[in-house]
């Protein structure tokens, strides 16, 4: 396993990081929570030292796989990396969907970043999590209600009591990373990253490599459509939100699979799966610090972490590269 520092601090992560937003259920279908904690345990015993969920994934549900996952482990080692800013039980902020939760009730979800807010979450996220501080805490979304300096003065606060050690944000562009720079020192963002998914190249990355923030990449895989296994008639379970995403069209998964044919010779010559592969240059890739990679068992989790010990050349990685650009 490959492991490298956030930003300037001295908070250092797997470069794979498991990411616990299918183990929520939420939105995938649903979650089995034995398979969803054996597959967290794998990870941390193939390197994957770093975890990264959020309140929302499952209401709670993730959170609380995560906490009983790392039971046993010393704290030191492993680290958590949550999020804060949706809301499900207060209709307050920018309104960000309707969905529903695990028991298919309905739910209206907020983007809200208050102070009060901020601080109640963190308070429930340490329980769930049964731990006593978060690693790297997050704003999940922009919320255009509240002013940049009030959410992260409450996340200042929050690293003044030891409940968060550092901070950083999820779906900022540069300009909003700037603001909040002017109230507290962010260490990272997470931003969608793929290989059919490189809008955020354009402004967001340079951003970051200038000014030494770390970039988590979620999605690196395409919610699973960079693995080769989805082809165009794909049956999704009920509830799965990828049966009406965009990228799992038709038309798009049939582009995309073109692509894979043309990289999977490299895949093949090192005996290694296209997720697997995709994952590896992904964190080759200028800026990215992380790819943050979903399991549903304990097996994708392994084969997940794997992925950042296969040795590609600057040859294989620029010919991976040139057949992207193409796409």
């Amino acid at each position: 396993m490959l492991y490298r520092k956030l930003g300037n601090s001295d908070l250092e992560v797997s470069a794979i990081t498991f990411g616990a937003w299918a183990a929520g259920g939420w939105m995938w279908g649903s979650t089995d929570r034995n398979e969803a904690v054996e597959a967290i345990k794998a990870s941390y015993d193939a390197g994957v030292t770093s975890i990264d969920t959020a309140p929302i994934y499952g209401q709670g549900t993730s959170e609380e796989i995560v906490g009983e996952a790392i039971k046993g482990i010393s704290r030191d080692q492993v680290q958590i990396l949550t999020k804060f800013g949706m809301r499900w039980d207060l209709a307050k902020g920018d309104f960000a969907m309707h969905s529903k939760n695990n028991s298919g009730e309905d739910i209206d979800v907020y983007k809200y970043a208050g102070r009060d807010s901020i601080i109640y979450e963190c308070e429930q996220s340490l329980k769930r999590l049964d731990t006593d501080y978060i690693d790297l805490y997050q704003i999940h979304w922009p919320d255009s209600t509240t002013p940049i300096d009030e959410t992260f003065e409450a996340v200042s606060r929050l690293i003044e009591q030891g409940k968060v050690l550092f901070a950083g944000v999820c779906n900022y562009n540069a300009q909003q990373m700037a603001e909040a720079e002017k109230t507290l020192e962010l260490v990272s963002n997470q931003i969608p990253f793929s290989m059919v998914n490189r809008g955020v190249e354009e402004e967001t990355v340079p951003y970051c490599i200038e000014n030494s923030k770390s970039i988590l990449a979620y999605s690196p895989l395409e919610r699973g459509l960079l693995t080769g296994k989805i082809t165009p008639g794909y049956q999704f379970q009920q509830g799965d939100h990828r049966a009406s995403h965009k990228h799992f069209q038709p038309e798009f998964i049939e582009k995309t699979n073109a692509l894979l044919d043309k990289i999977k010779p490299i895949a093949d010559q090192h005996n290694v799966s296209l997720g697997q592969l995709v994952l590896r240059w992904t964190i080759e890739r200028p800026g990215i610090t992380v790819a943050l990679a979903g399991a549903r068992n304990a097996e994708q989790a392994v084969q997940n972490a794997r992925s950042a010990g296969i040795n590609l050349s600057r040859e294989e990685i620029d010919s991976i590269s040139e057949l992207v650009e193409r796409f």
